[in-house]
């Protein structure tokens, strides 16, 4: 894909020409993430902000390297600082054996042992690891920090997950609809039950850039960020709020969910608990969808709230090679903003 790679670390250069994009003519005007142009650092934050040809070059690059197409160690002597706001467990490791596989090397940093834990601005962060890194991940709370750190950052960020948007997870689960039905991600119909928090907010993104079927059935008071749900109508997106989890499950190729309280709504649990009684995806739910339809869950799940043990355990269950998809596509994403790869 034209434009798709390119040389984007900059240690080698003089310090004073690595003071940050803020800084540089032009780059006022440019979101993070936008498609880059000649000389600025591309990030991976939302996906409405990538062509959907660079979508399906990323899914492409990621078949080629769970099928074993790609091999060798064009990261070595490459690094990746992971910053973590929020624990995890996917996120982390698929990075972190992802660079390793790659020949490079991940250095986790968390609130507990580094200084952005203790109140050290993003920007000076940014500026930093920009001088000894490679690449940066950032997993956190607020959009806004992921944002101000690619801004000021001359190495490319990468979003493992915000409270609004996790671009990542929905890279795998498009990947793992490729690998399921063998055909372009824009023929699925996709059904997403329960809460609309950062994945549902991911899926509409998706489906405004790849063209995909997208129904969502959320419980009053708990929809998808209404700005990013304009957008996608706006631009057409096949994407629609209906009222019930049955209308959304009839025929679709794909059910998904995610846990009813995310990390930090903890002291929402029993509210949640209430609200989305009735939203539960269970085998009755299944039934109505594609004979062939499967089951996708972010993961950490429970069992009995958002979905039955039978579904999430049963033969239409794709959980845990979507899973593994993290790893796949971690690995595209950084061969990709690293030009380690054509």
């Amino acid at each position: 894909m034209s434009g798709a790679t390119q040389e984007v670390s900059d240690r080698g250069r003089p310090p004073a020409e690595r003071d940050g994009p803020a800084e540089r003519s032009g780059a006022e005007e440019r979101r993070p993430g936008d498609p880059a142009g000649p000389g600025e650092t591309r990030h991976f934050i939302d996906l409405s902000r990538l062509e959907a040809a660079h979508l399906r070059h990323l899914l492409d690059l990621a078949r080629r390297l769970r099928e074993g197409d790609l091999r060798g160690r064009p990261l070595a002597g490459r690094c990746l600082a992971m910053i973590f706001r929020k624990s995890s467990t996917r996120t982390r490791v698929s990075a972190e054996a992802g660079m390793a596989q790659l020949g490079g090397h991940a250095i986790m940093i968390s609130d507990r042992d580094s200084q952005v834990g203790r109140g050290e601005c993003i920007r000076d962060t940014a500026r930093v690891l920009s001088r000894y890194v490679d690449a940066i991940l950032i997993r956190t709370f607020a959009q806004a920090e992921v944002e101000e750190l690619a801004r000021a950052a001359t190495v490319p960020v990468i979003n493992g997950l915000t409270d609004l948007l996790h671009p990542c997870q929905i890279l795998a689960d498009l990947q793992t609809i490729v690998q399921e039905f063998d055909e372009d991600p824009a023929a699925a119909r996709v059904a997403w039950i329960g809460d609309g928090n950062n994945m549902a907010n991911s899926w509409i993104n998706a489906a405004e850039r790849l063209g995909f079927s997208l129904r969502l059935a959320c419980p009053p008071g708990y929809g998808p960020d209404p700005a990013i749900l304009a957008r996608a109508l706006d631009g057409g997106a096949d994407v629609e709020r209906v009222g019930s989890p049955r209308e959304a499950a009839e025929r679709a190729n794909v059910v998904t969910t995610d846990v009813w309280a995310s990390m930090g709504q903890e002291d929402e649990q029993k509210e949640r608990e209430a609200a989305f009684r009735g939203w539960q995806v269970d085998q009755a739910l299944m039934d109505l969808a594609d004979p062939r339809g499967i089951f996708l869950h972010c993961l950490p799940a429970h069992r009995g709230e958002e979905v039955a043990a039978g579904v999430i355990d049963g033969p239409r269950s794709r959980i845990y090679r979507e899973a593994e998809n993290r790893l796949h596509t971690i690995k595209a994403i950084l061969l990709d903003l690293l030009g380690a790869v054509s």
